[in-house]
């Protein structure tokens, strides 16, 4: 017989990085929050980027409800994809949003990350 442990598993986000439970998450009650979203973390990380281009990653992982190891892998990401330059200023970084850079997937290639952005934010 398997004897099952009584700790219960946290689930993962797509990022890979444990979910925090419904009730801790930036402090919002269980019946607040949702579990998906239209966007990915990813395009949260951008559009917070493109609005807060000298934010810090720690801020970036509390606004977008992702720890700052996610937050490192999505700008590694967005780097690597040509959607971001980053610039070393002092002890701190600050991040250029590529806006004329297409969007990744065939559906929505015909859109740059500059219009996800105007879409959201209205810049």
């Amino acid at each position: 017989m398997i004897k099952k442990s009584g700790r219960k598993q946290a689930r993962r986000d797509p990022s890979g990085d444990a979910e925090a439970t419904p009730s801790h998450r930036d402090g919002m009650a269980a019946t607040e929050t949702h579990r998906w979203t239209f966007l990915t973390n990813h395009s949260h990380v951008l559009i917070l980027l493109s609005q807060h281009p000298a934010m810090v990653l720690r801020e970036v992982a509390a606004h977008v409800g992702i720890t700052e190891r996610a937050v490192q892998r999505i700008i590694a990401d967005l780097e690597a994809a040509g959607c971001i330059e980053i610039e070393k200023m002092g002890r701190r970084n600050r991040y250029r949003i590529l806006k004329s850079q297409s969007l990744r997937h065939p559906i929505e290639a015909h859109h740059t990350i500059g219009d996800l952005v105007r879409m959201i934010v209205g810049e």
